[in-house]
């Protein structure tokens, strides 16, 4: 998977994207992000990237003709590569759509900025708008971030083989179950001891149960959408009749 980083700070990018999973799946070819500073392609000797808004208003919109030569020159290299706007107007980024995204032969993200982007760069370049969540950053760098993480984790091999993104929060609809690692013991707090028994039949109960409830008090409108049998429905009225009488 080729992730190509349209942005007016590639330098932002060094860090996050250079250490950990994400530097060795780099290193081992199953990932390559490219960033590409929309501020070469400006066509004024300042390289400008940005003007004041039309009908007027506070604060810069970004040009479109620097990031219309950026996505055309990186379009001519991988033109069945998926183009993704990030903005706070998008469609919520989500596990499920990060495992979407993972299908594509190729991501190209423009990283939003300032009051936004040209809307001209919408209609003749995006193909999806997307967003975190509804709140604002101060630009699509740490979005297009985030992307790239939650992504390569889909890409086989990237995860070392476990699979492990197919376990995580989410991947059924609920928040994980709480895990634990040695001592048994710390400060009062143990270890439950269904996870020391060895018996994998009960410890998946466990697991289970766990995630229902944690979702529940945490998440609770994901047990809406969730695939959850008659009995683990009427198990879970069982426990909050039990929390409200005790």
């Amino acid at each position: 998977m080729t992730f190509d980083i349209l942005t007016l700070f590639p330098g932002m990018f060094d860090g996050p994207l250079t250490e950990s999973i994400l530097k060795r799946a780099a290193e081992s070819g199953l990932i390559t992000v490219r960033c590409h500073n929309v501020r070469d392609y400006a066509l004024d000797k300042h390289k400008s990237a940005d003007d004041a808004p039309y009908g007027g208003g506070t604060g810069m919109v970004m040009k479109v003709e620097p990031l219309a030569g950026c996505i055309e020159a990186v379009k001519g290299e991988r033109p069945r590569a998926k183009v993704i706007l990030t903005t706070p107007r998008g469609r919520t980024f989500t596990h499920r759509l990060a495992k979407e995204l993972a299908e594509e032969p190729g991501l190209i993200i423009i990283c939003g900025r300032y009051e936004g982007v040209d809307e001209r760069v919408s209609s003749l370049y995006v193909d999806e708008e997307i967003s975190l969540g509804d709140f604002v950053l101060t630009g699509g760098e740490l979005a297009a971030m985030v992307m790239v993480d939650a992504v390569s984790r889909f890409i086989p091999g990237v995860l070392g083989g476990a699979g492990a993104a197919h376990t995580d929060s989410f991947c059924d609809g609920l928040l994980e179950y709480p895990q634990y690692t040695r001592p048994p013991e710390f400060k009062g707090l143990h270890v439950p001891e269904v996870l020391l028994s060895g018996n994998h039949a009960e410890i998946a109960k466990w697991r289970r149960g766990e995630s229902l409830l944690k979702s529940r008090r945490s998440r609770p409108e994901l047990l809406i959408a969730a695939d959850l049998t008659a009995r683990e429905r009427r198990w879970l009225a069982e426990r909050n009749d039990e929390e409200v009488t005790g």
